[in-house]
């Protein structure tokens, strides 16, 4: 794979708003995207914080100390995660409070910050393509017509699995460019015929025509390098 463009959407539930005051990391989730479309590969961890879970935060994310209190501390799974987002660019919804909280945790265990190059945050996109609108997770989804209906509470994996399809919205969808799409979806009437890597959908008329075209020249080049 092409390291510049791996990207992992990701997401974070915590004990509270500020690693300063004490709050910690309780849910890590990261999704993998390759040239903007999801390869099946995902993170999912839970993380014990080692304190008392507010009820206000609980109500948000439904995570109770009782549940975290069998779960690995974020020593135990740092490197877990650090490899798992190594090369990649980190996509987050207000980026700045899920990176603030993961290089806490990473500082606090004696690894290094992740510098903020390689973290994009959609909602500074989302702000700078709809200027004057909402732009929380759940009136993106709404505007871009994805799915939302699951998410009863805050869960950093349904969180990063729908922000991975906004982004794909924010960034112009599934087809980047021409010489960028994994997987061209294209709707055509009759019988078709797909090509593999890029799975292209064809008409079987049009290309009987093309082949009628090619065959009536001399020597024609297409046949040489098709």
């Amino acid at each position: 794979m092409s390291r510049k463009m791996r990207e992992i959407v990701f997401d974070t539930e915590t004990t509270g708003l500020d690693p300063r005051d004490g709050h910690r990391l309780v849910e890590f989730a990261g999704i993998e995207l390759f040239e903007r479309v999801p390869t099946g590969r995902h993170l999912h961890l839970y993380v014990n914080p080692g304190r008392s879970m507010p009820a206000e935060a609980q109500a948000v994310h439904g995570l109770s100390e009782d549940f975290l209190a069998d779960k690995p501390r974020f020593a135990a799974v740092a490197a877990e995660i650090l490899t798992f987002i190594e090369g990649a660019t980190l996509i987050a919804h207000n980026a700045a409070f899920d990176m603030r909280f993961l290089n806490y945790e990473l500082e606090l265990c004696g690894r290094g910050a992740i510098g903020n190059a390689l973290v994009v945050d959609t909602l500074e996109l989302a702000r700078k393509r709809f200027p004057g609108a909402k732009h929380s997770l759940d009136a993106l989804c709404q505007r871009f017509g994805i799915d939302r209906s699951h998410r009863v509470l805050h869960g950093a994996l349904i969180d990063a699995e729908l922000l991975a399809d906004v982004y794909v919205e924010l960034t112009g969808g599934r087809q980047i460019g021409f010489d960028l799409a994994v997987t061209a979806e294209v709707q055509v009437d009759g019988p078709t015929k797909v090509w593999p890597r890029r799975q292209w959908a064809v008409p079987l008329a049009e290309l009987e025509a093309h082949a009628d075209f090619v065959g009536r020249m001399k020597e024609p080049l297409w046949l040489k390098h098709s």
